[in-house]
């Protein structure tokens, strides 16, 4: 089975009320952990990838081939969609020619003519090769790819503006935040989802910053039209809890211990059984 489109499985999942889990990969073992869990727990997935981590895995045609090859050599039998995260316009275009099945154009930084503007440039032009798209109304908390906002709401008229565009699903900053959530996060504001979801008419929503959000807030997102949930930080942070463990227990200097398959081999694990668990906890598992 090659990528698929994100279209169906995010549609399929905005109508059965439960979220599908999006990825970020950042190497060829990360993108087999994700694999293995989805495979496992039969959850469609979207595998994504930042311009900066497709860049230092050696360019958006070898992530797609890639992803392809180990579809292809691991058996996987579920849906699984290649996105780009937080994608310039120029990255959209170039992802859109080598092969991703779904793209996000980010601009969210222009004022909201400017980004209505490129988003319908690039919404058809990926329609138009059968790839879906996804756009961003509203900042998001916290820094991706060198992007700083602040984390204000997304305007629900604007949200409306993109959403008629045709996008498939939207991206709106309710309070989110990429990375770690301080201790005194205030939480999602459910008030201004539940505005956009009636002003996109209940266009399917997308999460970002989906590590770390209690369960209780995600599924009640979830139950506002959110349908995708974008997972980095979450992953990343028990791969390295999983990998510190084992060195400061000295199991590198054992044997051959050092060999990068057993060294990174608890941080793998690690990601499996989170990636598990967030599969199951999004309502996604056996969906596929």
């Amino acid at each position: 089975m090659a990528i698929v489109s994100a279209t169906e499985m995010i549609n399929k999942a905005h109508e059965g009320h439960y979220a599908i889990p999006a990825f970020n990969t950042n190497n060829l073992e990360w993108t087999q952990c994700i694999l293995k869990a989805v495979e496992e727990t039969k959850t469609p997935v979207m595998i994504q990838t930042s311009e900066g981590a497709a860049k230092y895995m050696g360019g958006y045609k070898l992530v797609v081939d890639m992803v392809n090859d180990l579809i292809d050599s691991m058996g996987i039998t579920v849906p699984v969609a290649l996105h780009l995260d937080h994608g310039s316009y120029e990255g959209a275009l170039k992802c859109i020619e080598v092969g991703y099945s779904s793209v996000m154009f980010d601009g969210s930084h222009f004022d909201i003519d400017e980004n209505l503007k490129k988003s319908k440039e690039i919404i058809d032009l990926a329609h138009s090769k059968g790839v879906s798209v996804e756009c961003e109304v509203g900042g998001i908390g916290g820094t991706e790819d060198g992007v700083t906002s602040s984390g204000e709401l997304a305007d629900p008229a604007e949200c409306k503006a993109v959403a008629d565009l045709g996008v498939d699903f939207l991206a709106a900053g309710i309070g989110n935040i990429h990375g770690k959530y301080p201790e005194n996060w205030a939480g999602l504001n459910f008030d201004r989802l539940a505005e956009i979801k009636e002003a996109t008419n209940n266009k399917p929503l997308v999460l970002h910053g989906g590590s770390g959000i209690p369960f209780e807030q995600t599924s009640k997102a979830i139950t506002l039209g959110v349908s995708k949930i974008n997972i980095n930080t979450e992953l990343q942070l028990v791969f390295a809890d999983a990998t510190r463990k084992y060195i400061e227990a000295g199991k590198d200097l054992e044997g051959k211990g050092y060999d990068p398959r057993k060294l990174l081999k608890p941080g793998a694990d690690a990601i499996v059984a989170k990636a598990v668990e967030l599969c199951k906890a999004f309502g996604a598992a056996g969906k596929a």
